[in-house]
């Protein structure tokens, strides 16, 4: 193998931990804006914004990988199909609290409402990142695939 190939190969586990972190650090963003708590409209406005973008990028991320490395995995490693299936679970879980979520920012709700939603992702998001984290870099080291990171794993 080339060392371009191997770097190619392992640029898929550095390209998951950076949409990780980068989707953290969204979370992060729009929970100082709820603690900012400040109800007028630039701030409401603010707050909506990061909600939908947080939201919207993590949703993308998830589908990207439903759609296209899932799929991958799967062919290359049989045996993670069940992996795969529970991290598909939490895709769909994580999508129910996304929903919940934006229906509370549209309602215009208060702070601590939006706060409760928000620690409620971020547990099952934090969860599903390290265990998808554990069960997944080594074999996207070694997973040859060719396609778009940001197709793959959003566009974040």
């Amino acid at each position: 193998m080339s060392a371009n190939e191997k770097a190619r190969l392992i640029a898929w586990s550095s390209e998951l931990r950076a949409v990780h972190a980068r989707l953290r650090t969204a979370l992060r963003v729009t929970r100082e804006a709820v603690e900012s708590g400040d109800p007028a409209e630039p701030a409401a406005r603010d707050l909506l914004l990061y909600c939908h973008g947080f939201c919207s990028a993590l949703d993308g991320h998830h589908r990207g990988e439903d759609r296209e490395l899932f799929p991958a995995i799967a062919a290359a490693h049989p045996e993670l199909r069940d992996t795969l299936r529970y991290l598909q679970q939490d895709h769909s879980m994580i999508a129910h609290l996304l929903s919940g979520l934006q229906s509370s920012v549209d309602a215009g709700a208060p702070p601590r409402v939006l706060d409760r939603h928000l620690e409620g992702i971020a547990a099952i998001m934090e969860s599903h990142f390290r265990y998808e984290e554990r069960q997944l870099l080594e074999v996207l080291e070694t997973l040859a695939f060719d396609a778009d990171p940001s197709a793959v794993l959003g566009p974040l």
